[in-house]
C-alpha cells in the first residue's frame, strides 16, 4: 500500500513546506537540472502537487494520492492515479523519469526501478533525487521520524544503497550531485550545487538504462 495518508490529510502543510524551505526547494531544483538531459517526454513517478515537474518542464506522472493529484491536475500536469512499482505505461514510452523525495515512500524500491527501466526508451536517463540517510540532514529526519507529519513512515537510504538498486533494476553510466550542506534552519540563500556525494544532504543520481 502506498504510504499517502499524511499526504491526503495535510496537503496544504506539503505545499507550505516549500514556501518556508524556498531555498531548500530551489537548491534540490538546481541540483536535480545540474544532470538533466534534454528530452521530449518525461515522466515524473511521485509528482506530488508538481513542484519538481513543472519548472523542469515535465508534463507527466504518477501519484496515488487523490489531493496532491488533484493539485498537480490544476498546475495542467497530466496525471494518473497509480504507483511506482505497477506503472500504467507502455514499454520504452520516456527519454527521463524522475522520482525526487520517492523512493523514501515506495514499498519495494527495486521493483519501482525496473518499472522505470521498462518504461524508458533505450538510453532514456532515470533522476533519483533523495535525503541521503547517512547526512546531516537525514540523521535529523530518521532521529525524529516518530515525530513528522510525513516521514513517519518513510524509510531512508544511503547513497551506496540506491546505486546497488538501480544497478540491479539494470541501469548504468551514473553520475551524482549534491547540495544543502547546511541544517535547513542555517539557510539564508540557495546553496551551491557540486557534483558528487557525501558532503551534501540533498543527492541527485542520473543513470542510463
Amino acid at each position: 500500500m502506498p504510504k499517502i495518508s499524511a499526504f491526503e490529510k495535510h496537503f496544504d502543510r506539503y505545499e507550505e513546506w516549500f514556501e518556508k524551505n524556498e531555498y531548500a526547494y530551489q537548491s534540490e531544483l538546481d541540483a536535480v537540472k545540474l544532470l538533466m538531459p534534454k528530452f521530449e517526454k518525461g515522466l515524473e513517478v511521485g509528482i506530488g502537487t508538481g513542484k519538481f515537474a513543472v519548472p523542469l518542464g515535465i508534463k507527466s506522472g504518477v501519484e496515488p494520492s487523490y489531493q496532491m493529484r488533484k493539485i498537480a491536475l490544476e498546475r495542467g500536469l497530466n496525471v494518473v492515479d497509480g504507483v511506482a512499482e505497477n506503472l500504467p505505461f507502455e514499454d520504452n514510452s520516456f527519454d527521463l523519469v524522475l522520482m525526487v523525495t520517492t523512493v523514501c515512500f515506495v514499498d519495494d524500491v527495486l521493483k519501482s526501478f525496473k518499472e522505470c527501466f521498462r518504461v524508458l526508451k533505450n538510453s532514456g536517463t532515470i533522476l533519483i533525487g533523495f535525503v541521503d540517510r547517512e547526512s546531516t540532514i537525514g540523521k535529523i529526519y530518521q532521529a525524529n521520524k516518530e515525530k513528522s507529519l510525513f516521514y513517519k513512515e518513510a524509510t531512508f537510504y544511503s547513497t551506496s544503497e540506491i546505486v546497488e538498486l538501480l544497478y540491479e533494476a539494470g541501469f548504468k553510466n551514473f553520475n551524482f550531485s549534491q547540495t544543502i550542506f547546511k541544517k535547513l534552519d542555517e539557510m539564508k540563500e540557495k546553496e551551491p550545487v557540486r557534483y558528487g556525494f557525501g558532503k551534501g544532504s540533498f543527492i541527485v543520481i542520473s543513470a542510463k538504462k
